[in-house]
């Protein structure tokens, strides 16, 4: 079986594939304080909850874009698992040029969704991925990662909204009744959902103007099905996009 780690700043998931089919996912904390054996543990303890067995892993490959965590993954997999980890990087097999003035600058999880949403779609197309920042990635026609944007996540809007204001309290990411909003925390849920809606459409939409044609918009991340149903730009939501992603670079590096 093949394990897929996705490393974001917030969140870290989790994939177990069996050939082409994904058995199960799990979405944990990102913690780069945890040690390889904590994440051995961790992640034994959560295949032993879904009946899989850690020592069937027989390879792994990782999307990081956390320098400390990349580490202790690594050293687990050598340390449990006797392998060496695939590592994703712009000079490792995409399949994919990548048009960026330093290709190394570019987050692994945008190339890996680059990869993932043109294997799927082999046209021009723009991924928009809900992180910790929201990222918005160009893909030509010909299969050319072009580059794109970043934005503060949602996540982080509303906890600096809440941190900087002092009569402002944290509020749940989720839709309110009405735009024009009766109180404090639906007035706070309106401005963000659909302010950061209106963000989304107003990039995506230069974006469309500046590369012409018709792009097909793919959104992933975990906040891609709330903000996806207040977007007018948004075509697909794929929250598999990068898991599906790492396995086929898996496939194209352990062919190579």
């Amino acid at each position: 079986m093949l394990l897929v780690v996705d490393v974001g700043n917030t969140n870290t998931v989790l994939g177990l594939f069996c050939e082409e089919t994904l058995r199960h996912s799990w979405r944990i904390r990102t913690d780069h304080s945890r040690t390889d054996d904590e994440y051995a543990m961790l992640i034994n303890d959560l295949m032993d909850f879904s009946k899989e067995r850690f020592n069937d892993i027989d390879d792994v490959i990782i999307s990081c874009v956390v320098p400390p965590m990349l580490d202790a993954l690594t050293r687990m997999c050598r340390k449990y698992l006797s392998s060496e980890a695939y590592v994703v990087h712009a000079d490792m097999e995409t399949g994919m040029p990548i048009c960026y003035d330093n290709p190394q600058e570019v987050g692994a999880d945008r190339i890996v969704n680059a990869v993932a949403a043109y294997k799927r779609h082999p046209q021009s197309l723009i991924v928009v991925d809900f992180g910790t920042a929201t990222t918005f990635d160009y893909i030509s026609a010909e299969g050319e990662y072009c580059g794109g944007a970043i934005a503060p996540g949602l996540g982080i809007s509303a906890d600096a909204l809440h941190s900087q204001a002092s009569k402002l309290p944290r509020v749940a990411l989720t839709e309110p009744p009405k735009v024009v909003a009766k109180n404090t925390v639906h007035s706070m849920q309106a401005g963000l959902l659909y302010g950061y809606a209106g963000l989304v459409d107003g990039l995506v939409t230069r974006m469309k103007r500046e590369v012409g044609g018709t792009p097909r918009v793919i959104a992933t991340g975990g906040l891609a099905e709330q903000i996806a149903k207040a977007s007018e730009t948004i075509d697909e939501v794929d929250p598999m996009l990068t898991l599906d992603g790492l396995l086929h670079l898996y496939h194209l590096n352990c062919r190579s």
